[in-house]
């Protein structure tokens, strides 16, 4: 039995998510499970390294997943290049220890978020950027991001109801980069709970609209209630970057 480490890419415009739903064909994880059990002549299951969003993108996703195919990874990347939708490409595949599990082994995740701060929307990247034309004051944003920094209860940037695990997460760093009116947000952190970084970006908007200061981040923080936190951004400015292990 081998046990395969996958990197993908994605474009997650048309998909319910990575995650795959008995309602639905259209997630990531079933479009490629589905390739691989034709391709292998076994029920494939895959394991990922987390849930992204309906709507949101990754450049490189991982996945594991075990077989008793014998098949070369070339021949492997040749089927699946043929046979998976076009907005759906496996980059790598590497054989990994037995032990190695795409998302119990995770150290990090980097997430970024883009958003055309021109006047005028980009016609050609219209699907992967938030567009506000606004122009943001970035000065407080990156105050207000040092707020996040560090280990902290997350209930306020999360819209998951299931109180019956731990909300704290560490986030490593939040970095907010512009070049040319794109607005680049990255954040880093040991793991996400739902939504979490499309909550952060939205209350770091807020922030640059003069709604929120950084100080108000603080009690939002610690007042531990959604409401008191920014809009939720829109999944299309939101893509997965990198996985750490």
């Amino acid at each position: 039995m081998r046990n395969l480490k996958m990197t993908i890419t994605y474009d997650g415009f048309k998909y319910k998510g990575w995650q795959k739903q008995k309602d639905t064909d259209l997630t990531i994880q079933g479009k490629i499970e589905a390739v691989l059990s034709k391709m292998t002549g076994e029920a494939i299951q895959l394991v990922g390294c987390g849930r992204t969003d309906s709507g949101v993108h990754a450049e490189n996703y991982i996945a594991n997943f075990h077989t008793k195919c014998a098949f070369s990874i070339n021949t492997m990347l040749d089927y699946l290049y043929e046979y998976l939708p076009e907005d759906i490409v496996v980059k790598t595949i590497e054989n990994v220890a037995e032990r190695f599990h795409a998302r119990y082994n995770v150290k990090s995740k980097t997430y970024v978020y883009k958003i055309n701060n021109n006047k005028s929307r980009d016609v050609f990247n219209r699907k992967y950027t938030y567009h506000l034309a606004e122009k943001l004051n970035l000065i407080e944003m990156r105050n207000a991001s040092e707020v996040l920094i560090g280990s902290h209860d997350f209930q306020s940037f999360t819209n998951s109801r299931n109180s019956d695990k731990s909300m704290v997460r560490t986030i490593n760093f939040i970095n907010i980069i512009e070049k040319d009116g794109l607005l680049t947000i990255e954040v880093n952190g040991d793991g996400f709970l739902l939504n979490m970084v499309r909550i952060i970006v939205g209350t770091l908007i807020e922030v640059g609209k003069g709604n929120l200061r950084p100080s108000d981040v603080e009690k939002i923080l610690n007042e531990k209630k959604r409401w008191e936190a920014g809009p939720l951004a829109q999944a299309k400015g939101l893509f997965l970057r990198d996985v750490q292990y």
